[in-house]
């Protein structure tokens, strides 16, 4: 009786957001953007958040029970969490330092070849301001870097942790979040040069840092949306390691991280943006730099959060449909 009425409240609480929202989306009007641009946004925004909440409704049941689970076992989850990160390095000499190795040198690589021998310069990131390059790369690679550590690592969770799937009595779908918490500290640690690399150019600490936090929450919810799905899912098709491999390469590329944005033309540049990693690179830069809050960016915030959370209900819907079967077929 009171799982049904704290069901009641949440969707409730939930379709009155999505009201809101929907409210705010018809009456925002950006005076700079071209009105048959804007036009399409509302639209798709409006499909976007409808179809969100209808299906979150759908598969509340299903998502709720996941969310009770991760939180029922938080203590667990961090317990194995800093386990999972220690025993990566187990027995090296640097031991967690080797987490910062590689993104450095690949930093310092991108640096030589497009900083120095392609002579990239200072990119332009609005108008007249422009910063060095090795800032606007670094503060792009971040956010990519935890991506790219979380997403495969997630995915192969249920794999590498066979023998406590196996248990009857473990709850499975703790495992995933174990991986991307992992992953996490590795990102603070980045996190923590970009802002030195930040101060050494001229840019010092500002209140527009604290989006760092912010940002990060959106990518972490992301790529944990992202691993229920594949978790699950590559318990019966192995080969989406692999795929996953490629896309992130793939991915790279597309995504605005050695590339500015700004040099796509206006009409195709809302293409890219459907990408929701662009949104986190470009919320990054404009947190170490661009001295702008997130909620100046109405559309792609908006957009973001309701595919970040229509994959989460998706991945969750996946996982619990095919969790009964993880034992049997590993």
């Amino acid at each position: 009786m009171a799982n049904q009425k704290r069901k009641k409240i949440i969707l409730a609480i939930v379709w009155a957001i999505a009201a809101a929202a929907l409210v705010i989306m018809l009456l925002h009007n950006n005076p700079l953007d071209d009105p048959h641009t804007q036009l399409i946004k509302k639209i798709w925004s409006c499909v976007l958040i409808s179809g969100g909440v209808v299906m979150f409704t759908l598969l509340y049941d299903r998502v709720a029970l996941l969310a009770a689970d991760l939180y029922s076992n938080r203590r667990l989850i961090w317990r194995l969490s800093k386990n999972d990160f220690r025993k990566r390095y187990a027995g090296s000499y640097l031991g967690v330092v080797w987490s910062l190795v590689p993104p450095l040198v690949t930093v310092l690589m991108y640096y030589v070849v497009f900083g120095l021998i392609f002579k990239s310069g200072r990119q332009a990131i609005s108008g007249t301001i422009d910063v060095p390059y090795v800032l606007y790369l670094t503060a792009g690679l971040v956010p990519w870097f935890f991506f790219s550590d979380a997403l495969p690592g997630g995915t192969t969770s249920l794999l590498e942790y066979e023998y406590l799937v196996k248990k009857v009595v473990f709850k499975v779908s703790i495992l995933p979040m174990i991986k991307v918490n992992a992953a996490v500290f590795t990102h603070i640690g980045f996190t923590a040069i970009l802002l030195v690399v930040s101060m050494l150019y001229g840019y010092l600490p500002s209140v527009y840092w604290l989006q760092l936090v912010y940002y990060t929450a959106c990518e972490y919810i992301f790529v944990l949306a992202l691993v229920y799905a594949t978790s699950a899912i590559v318990v019966f098709f192995r080969d989406l390691q692999q795929i996953i491999a490629i896309l992130l390469q793939v991915g790279m590329w597309a995504t605005p991280i050695l590339w500015n944005i700004s040099v796509i033309s206006s009409r195709k540049r809302p293409l890219f943006k459907l990408n929701p990693m662009a949104y986190i690179v470009e919320g990054y830069r404009s947190s170490i730099y661009g001295r702008e809050w997130f909620w100046s960016h109405f559309y792609s915030s908006t957009y973001f959060w309701v595919v970040t959370v229509l994959l989460f209900v998706i991945g969750a819907a996946i996982f619990k449909k095919l969790k009964p079967q993880f034992a049997d077929v590993m």
